[in-house]
């Protein structure tokens, strides 16, 4: 009998964390509240609070909240520049919505007995289609037909070129897979593998290792929360580039 419960013990389901659940019960619908759309208004508060509220008085020497708000500006600000050129600034905003968005996202997914939104491929699909949408309909409205430039390389050479450019049309349409799926499964993969170290942390023998095991992954998911935000970012920056300056 020991043996059993010791057995059951030591069952663990590390995906079901990523369970969505209603907020009052019942059946989910697309209009029904849930632990995705909680965390996500908890992540649109904590943006509100840092951007609105801790920046209100504009002091001259900024106190600790203002300066974490204006360094995370001045970050994607250079970033948008240095990659998509000063032509770019003008779509810094929707960059830095979204940039701020996955931060916080994927930092409040940290806290013990949270949900992590930017684990949920249906929210990272959303948010890559966004900038996949955005940025072909960008590119089509400031060149027309031009904009088809981006898929034929002039300088391969000419045999090559039609070869090259399915390959080019291929990449572009699969960006938003690799977009949205580069987000979540890194997200989910951290999370899932902290749930399995506290799993074994049950066990006598192997607790100590289990331990130092969750506290290296915890250090891990905090620089995966941050570096999956600048790589969403910045690929962001790119497909803008893009869409700016078409022509190989």
């Amino acid at each position: 009998m020991a043996a059993e419960e010791q057995a059951g013990s030591m069952i663990f389901e590390p995906m079901k964390q990523f369970t969505l659940k209603s907020l009052f019960g019942g059946d989910i619908h697309w209009y029904t509240p849930t632990n995705a759309t909680l965390w996500m208004a908890l992540a649109v508060l904590a943006i509100i609070g840092l951007l609105i509220l801790g920046t209100r008085k504009r002091a001259i020497v900024p106190s600790r909240t203002q300066s974490v708000a204006e360094l995370a500006y001045g970050f994607v600000h250079s970033m948008v520049e240095d990659v998509a050129g000063k032509e770019g600034l003008k779509y810094f905003p929707y960059i830095m919505t979204l940039f701020i968005f996955i931060v916080f996202s994927n930092f409040l997914g940290l806290i013990p007995m949270s949900f992590s939104t930017t684990s949920q491929i249906a929210v990272t699909v959303v948010l890559a289609l966004l900038v996949f949408v955005s940025v072909t309909l960008l590119g089509f409205y400031l060149h027309g037909m031009k904009f088809l430039g981006l898929f034929w390389v002039s300088a391969a050479p000419l045999p090559l070129r039609p070869v090259l450019a399915i390959i080019e049309v291929i990449s572009y349409f699969v960006r938003p897979v690799s977009h949205s799926i580069r987000l979540a499964g890194n997200v989910m993969a951290g999370h899932a593998v902290i749930e399995v170290f506290a799993t074994f942390a049950g066990a006598i023998l192997i607790a100590p290792l289990a331990m130092v095991g969750i506290i290296a992954m915890f250090g891990m998911d905090v620089l995966v929360a941050f570096i999956q935000a600048y790589v969403f970012t910045i690929l962001t920056c790119v497909y803008l580039k893009d869409a700016l300056h078409p022509s190989h």
